[in-house]
């Protein structure tokens, strides 16, 4: 018997499941669990929601809310989500328990205190407007590469990975200034110093599978530099160092101490020892998007602290949606609590497993969902399985009839019943999943088509043997099928073993011994049921009037013709212009239109005209914004020029000081 740790990859607690999250991480990593229990091994399977990071905080402060009241939130829906799917974890904790805090702030002084970590001086974007350096998320300009709005860390259209000091015209998300470089400094892991031993990690390890070897080895191709691991924030797990405060540890080096916490806090409920897993056999199952968080930096942390490497890395490639790519921004997305509200989640697992390889980005059809399951389901293992207990019953009074005599083909079928086992664990052994689906399916096509040819509703009034053997077979079948499907469709396993009077399905071997005959069965019930049309029809409406309501939000910038007459665009004219100290971009005007006193503007003009070009300028100004400060400067309207080159929007030589634009 083996000790087996299996993680799944923490969901990050901004947002609930949806079908991406299952398929790559959840259901895989249950598919696994199961088949292991089953065959007698000890496995603990382990997750926690990851509640720390910039996008909580920055979604905190948008709804006026504490963090760790939006971490709470998600953490529930993703409980919810979890559970929804049958997923079989031993323990699912949080970032936010103190039993975490204390562990991932161990972990960083016992790597400082070794001379791993150190300080580090750097230039950080800083807001003098909201009096703090600025996180990544917490940043936002023009990508430097291809010219697209993007964010502190990545540009999401060309996939650039970035530092915040990389943009161009960056912003704080906060309140709209434009940051400046400031010194600073961070804490930085010799993450460098690793490196040989992590190329030998993943050129010699046999188990990791293709994806995760290219994907590390390309990035270790370009050599490795040290890694930042800490943060200017307040909401995250501070650093363990007197002089270090106002930091916290960067996400990525405590969410992965997650699978640790979360055994560690199993250990002190069941009193087992967690280690004793870790240091035979560990798998962590992830998305392909953290194949090089988990491939590279937690090794390298792991050979820091001195602990076991991981065994596996399973990465599971992406999942789109009718052939585009699944968006929660614009809705294009399934969430598991609405799925599991029209089905059961069962047909879910089957669909994403059976779809394609976990190696291999699939699709989600609702069309080829509904089909697999009419045509697969519904068609073949059903029909199979209720026309075996209905006849069982109508033939033999529910009981399994005797095997006497049997004919070639018999035997053949009978064969293939008892391999069925070995050769869908060898597949789900070996992570192949899928191939172990497509196995079982095969052998119960089988069975439908052993069915029909020994027509057991003509055999059993001409030839009693030949339909005695025919059910007796087919019990057999129906019984392994409960056991093989198991791991799979764990809901409808259960409802078959209950029809066949089988108390348990937990012994993988027990699949391999055969019913005796005699075994009374109870009343057959329909197990899988046919999707109509128009339900289907229903969901791809639903999902697209989903997307369109998003597309509405999306368009929320537009305004109606007496919205805009709303907005106060005056003709001014320049009076006052001078240069704001310690900014390269702002002057500070004086701009009289036509009342009283003339009003003071900041205006980003400083790249583009020197103050005496501005003097005696006509400018639209918008006369009604609230009044802000920029540069610690009262700015009381806005002068109208484009972005790019500063070009002021000067209005005809008739226009009079103080006139409207209608």
């Amino acid at each position: 018997m083996s000790k087996i740790f299996i993680s799944c990859a923490l969901p990050y607690a901004n947002g609930p499941c949806h079908l991406g999250h299952i398929r790559s991480t959840y259901l895989p990593a249950d598919i696994y669990a199961r088949y292991n229990r089953m065959i007698g091994n000890d496995v603990l399977m382990v997750c926690a929601t990851d509640e720390h990071g910039t996008p909580i905080a920055v979604k905190a402060d948008k709804e006026n809310k504490k963090p760790i009241e939006i971490s709470k939130r998600y953490h529930d829906m993703i409980v919810r989500d979890v559970k929804s799917m049958n997923i079989s974890l031993d323990n699912f904790t949080r970032t936010t328990d103190k039993a975490h805090y204390e562990i991932a702030q161990n972990f960083f002084k016992d790597l400082y205190d070794k001379n791993l970590i150190y300080r580090q001086d750097l230039e950080q974007l800083y807001c003098d407007n909201c009096e703090k350096f600025l996180p990544d998320r917490y940043v936002e300009g023009l990508c430097p590469v291809c010219g697209a709005e993007a964010r502190g860390d990545h540009c999401e259209k060309c996939g650039k990975a970035l530092e915040p000091t990389e943009l161009d015209e960056p912003h704080c998300i906060t309140c709209g200034h434009t940051p400046k470089i400031k010194e600073t400094y961070q804490y930085a892991f010799k993450l460098s110093e690793f490196e040989n031993t992590l190329k030998e990690y993943i050129n010699n390890n046999q188990n990791l599978p293709a994806n995760v070897k290219n994907y590390a080895s390309n990035w270790l191709a370009e050599g490795l530099n040290d890694w930042i691991l800490t943060r200017d924030m307040d909401w995250g797990i501070p650093v363990p160092l007197d002089e270090a405060k106002g930091k916290v540890l960067y996400v990525w080096i405590e969410a992965f101490l997650g699978y640790i916490s979360s055994a560690s806090q199993w250990s002190k409920k069941t009193s087992k020892k967690w280690e004793e897993y870790w240091n035979d056999y560990v798998v962590h199952f992830i998305g392909k998007d953290i194949i090089y968080h988990h491939s590279i930096f937690w090794p390298g942390l792991l050979t820091a602290y001195g602990c076991k490497l991981p065994d596996m890395i399973y990465a599971g490639e992406f999942l789109s949606l009718e052939g585009e790519k699944m968006s929660t921004s614009k809705n294009w997305v399934i969430w598991i609590e609405d799925f599991v509200k029209d089905y059961e989640p069962d047909l879910l697992r089957y669909y994403l497993t059976i779809n394609a390889p976990l190696n291999k980005d699939s699709d989600f059809s609702w069309d080829d969902f509904q089909r697999r399951n009419n045509d697969e389901l519904a068609d073949v293992v059903g029909n199979f399985l209720h026309r075996t207990f209905v006849f069982t019953k109508k033939s033999f009074e529910s009981k399994i009839p005797e095997y006497n005599n049997p004919t070639a083909e018999d035997e053949e079928f009978r064969q293939a019943i008892e391999a069925l086992p070995d050769k869908a664990g060898k597949h789900i052994s070996n992570y192949e999943f899928r191939e172990a689906l497509v196995e079982i399916f095969k052998v119960a096509k089988k069975g439908n088509k052993y069915f029909n040819d020994q027509e057991p509703w003509k055999t059993v009034k001409e030839d009693k043997t030949k339909a005695s053997n025919c059910l007796y077979l087919s019990n057999q079948l129906a019984k392994t099928l409960a056991y093989t499907l198991k791991p799979f469709l764990p809901t409808k396993a259960d409802k078959i073993a209950e029809i066949m009077n089988i108390k348990t399905l937990d012994n993988w071997e027990d699949a391999k011994i055969p019913l005796p005959s005699g075994h009374v069965i109870n009343k057959a019930k329909p197990l899988f049921k046919k999707i109509e049309d128009k339900e289907i029809e229903a969901q791809k409406a639903k999902l697209k009037e989903n997307l369109n309501e998003k597309e509405d939000e999306n368009m929320s910038d537009l305004i109606t013709i007496d919205q805009f007459d709303e907005v106060v665009i005056k003709i001014g004219e320049i009076k006052e212009a001078e240069k704001i100290e310690k900014s390269d971009k702002l002057l500070k005007l004086q701009v009289d239109i036509g009342e009283d006193k003339t009003r003071q503007i900041v205006a980003g003009l400083a790249k583009f005209y020197s103050p005496e070009e501005l003097i005696n300028r006509k400018v639209c100004v918008v006369a009604n914004l609230q009044p802000a400060k920029l540069f610690n400067t009262l700015s009381e309207g806005m002068i109208l020029a484009t972005g790019e080159t500063g070009a002021l929007l000067t209005p005809d030589e008739n226009a009079k000081i103080g006139e409207r634009i209608q």
